[in-house]
């Protein structure tokens, strides 16, 4: 097989939560620790650092790849889901996993895949170990698909864990609690091992505390130490002024005081840079060699570094058009406050979400003054534009069913005048459609729509 011939053999052979949903699901870790068993064990051939969260993990994970990257680590990184092309989700320094060692990953360990009959993740996340192993990385940023108790990837122990925070998604495997959730995610805190938590809240603080102390693993949250002062916004960075709150966040750059610029969009970079910055705070203190310039230079070029895409992404101007993928409440929350300050006539949406996602807690915060381009990704999961409408009509929002993303973005462009803002989101599946039809390194340029207008 050839590599798209291997790629539709996983699709059509092993059950994938992001096509089918919960039908993919498999709980427990017997099938993470039998491929990992077959191929030898390679991920305790490097170290690692394991991310969960509900949101902000993706940007987390990329930031630390990157300053590990410019430190002058080989540095894995392992994230899902993909937004155009499967191999995204494997990385070293930046570059996919080649085509061809996809292929003799899948011929190699076939014959065993079809007795085990694992689910895609499983297999991906194995893969990745195998990988990272082969090529002989330092280190290797694993990010959770979900929870993290029963995540494929919690066979790692790790040098560090990092939570990044707590929200409601995926409630039908984590519980419907915060508290649930949150324990749930606890459980990558291993034994002995630092953890980083990104986020405190009043339903959760509780949980991590209470399983570090079983596991006697320092635990520090970042909150604690780090506080964004102030930020400015430059063409494609964000420049934190940040305070350093005890010696632990001081001893990073031995200052109390000091500023960091990130190339990633979104006012919710905020608190994924606490969280990073704490967990390089821990990594120098736990022996890795992470100076302030490699600090500099990751964070400055993270998203260049690493491939990262679709978080607060521009995509043109005039009318402004801008992709998100936040896909649950809480990270739609953080958009949706973003794009009220933004300065614009009209605002037009284009809008849709996967078929498992609890409607109720989002439609309250959406804007009532937009109008709304009702859309699907093209994936079995993915909620009818015309189910979709009709709820957020009976919500009292106003809009069109255009199911078909590239004719509802064609469409919300045209509508729209050089002063308006045309935002794309609601599902990771949705903006990576939309991300698939830019075809330059920065995606400044739209090949397939016409981006922008004039009078």
């Amino acid at each position: 097989m050839n590599y798209s011939e291997t790629i539709q053999y996983l699709y059509d052979a092993l059950p994938v939560f992001h096509r089918i949903g919960k039908a993919a699901y498999k709980g427990g870790l017997d099938n993470s620790l039998a491929l990992d068993n077959y191929f030898g064990n390679p991920h305790t051939k490097y170290r690692t650092v394991h991310i969960a969260g509900t949101n902000g993990k993706g940007s987390v994970s990329h930031i630390l790849a990157s300053v590990l990257q410019a430190a002058g680590y080989k540095t894995g990184l392992y994230t899902s889901p993909h937004l155009f092309d499967f191999r995204e989700r494997i990385k070293i320094d930046g570059c996919e996993i080649p085509e061809q060692a996809v292929v003799d990953f899948v011929a190699a360990s076939r014959t065993f895949v079809e007795t085990l009959r694992p689910s895609f993740f499983e297999l991906a996340s194995s893969m990745a170990f195998r990988f990272f192993a082969n090529e002989m990385v330092d280190i290797a940023v694993i990010e959770t698909g979900l929870g993290g108790r029963l995540d494929s990837t919690n066979i790692i122990v790790p040098a560090l864990g990092v939570i990044t925070n707590t929200g409601f998604d995926h409630t039908e495997f984590l519980g419907n609690t915060l508290k649930s959730i949150a324990g749930e995610k606890a459980g990558i805190i291993k034994p002995s091992i630092p953890t980083v938590i990104g986020e405190k809240h009043v339903e959760t603080t509780a949980v991590f505390i209470d399983r570090a102390k079983e596991n006697r693993s320092p635990l520090f949250f970042a909150e604690e130490n780090f506080a964004v002062r102030s930020v400015e916004k430059t063409e494609g960075q964000q420049v934190f002024n940040i305070e350093a709150l005890n010696e632990i966040g001081a001893s990073l750059y031995n200052s109390r005081h000091f500023s960091v610029s990130l190339d990633m969009q979104g006012d919710y970079q905020q608190k994924n840079i606490v969280t990073a910055l704490l967990a390089l705070a821990v990594m120098r203190n736990e022996g890795f060699n992470i100076d302030t310039e490699a600090i500099d230079v990751g964070m400055k070029q993270a998203a260049a570094k690493t491939g990262l895409k679709g978080r607060w992404q521009i995509l043109g101007n005039k009318p402004a058009v801008i992709c998100d993928t936040g896909h649950n409440a809480h990270g739609i929350s953080q958009t949706m406050r973003q794009l009220a300050e933004m300065p614009c006539n009209n605002l037009y949406f284009v809008f849709g979400v996967m078929g498992d996602k609890d409607l109720s807690s989002i439609i309250p915060l959406l804007p009532a003054a937009a109008h709304y381009f009702y859309t699907q990704a093209s994936v079995p999961r993915a909620m009818n534009a015309e189910y979709l409408a009709a709820k957020c009509t009976e919500a009292g929002l106003k809009g069109t069913i255009v199911p078909r993303i590239s004719d509802a973005v064609h469409q919300a462009i045209a509508a729209a005048s050089p002063d308006d803002v045309v935002f794309i989101g609601g599902s990771t599946y949705v903006v990576g459609e939309v991300l698939q039809s830019f075809n330059d390194a920065d995606s400044k340029k739209c090949c397939n729509f016409a981006v922008e207008k004039n009078d």
